[in-house]
């Protein structure tokens, strides 16, 4: 079960959805699942949640979302171009009005100079085409606190977009 801020922001997201009719899917990489399952914590989330996609390699990214071999190539599974594209693929290949996407660094290794442990590139979509994408360097504070971060990060812009 979810901590307190996070039940009561997945709650929020909900009624919110709920209230406009729009439905939520996920894309998530280092969250492996959270945000979804944050949602589907919840009675009722059916009402709401299409789906929720793991793609934790490159290669899921590619055949689940859709993502392009080239843009994981240029830019890496870690960047707002991989963030975009996974976030543009979900709307695609769910049947969901509003879809968020994130790939980062939960660490405790993996981190370089450029892309540290910590750093999160997140991407938020909707049917109507607005896009937008926010990247957030948490810092080593360590794995789960990372994850738990992007997880509240991620309703805050599903949040941001149900309210139009």
């Amino acid at each position: 079960m979810a901590d307190r801020a996070t039940e009561s922001a997945a709650t929020a997201l909900l009624d919110l959805c709920k209230a406009r009719k729009l439905t939520v899917a996920t894309a998530e990489s280092c969250t492996g699942g959270l945000v979804a399952g944050a949602l589907t914590d919840i009675a009722g989330s059916s009402a709401v949640v299409d789906r929720g996609f793991v793609t934790y390699t490159n290669e899921s990214k590619q055949q689940m979302l859709g993502v392009p071999v080239e843009t994981l190539n240029k830019f890496g599974a870690v960047s707002r171009e991989t963030a975009e594209a996974m976030a543009r693929g979900a709307l695609v290949h769910a049947h969901a009005d509003i879809v968020v996407s994130i790939t980062g660094i939960a660490g405790p290794g993996g981190g370089s100079a450029d892309k540290p442990v910590g750093l999160v590139h997140f991407a938020a979509a909707s049917r109507g085409g607005k896009l937008i994408h926010r990247e957030r360097r948490f810092g080593d504070v360590g794995r789960a606190e990372v994850r738990r971060l992007s997880v509240l990060e991620a309703l805050a812009m599903l949040t941001e977009l149900a309210k139009g």
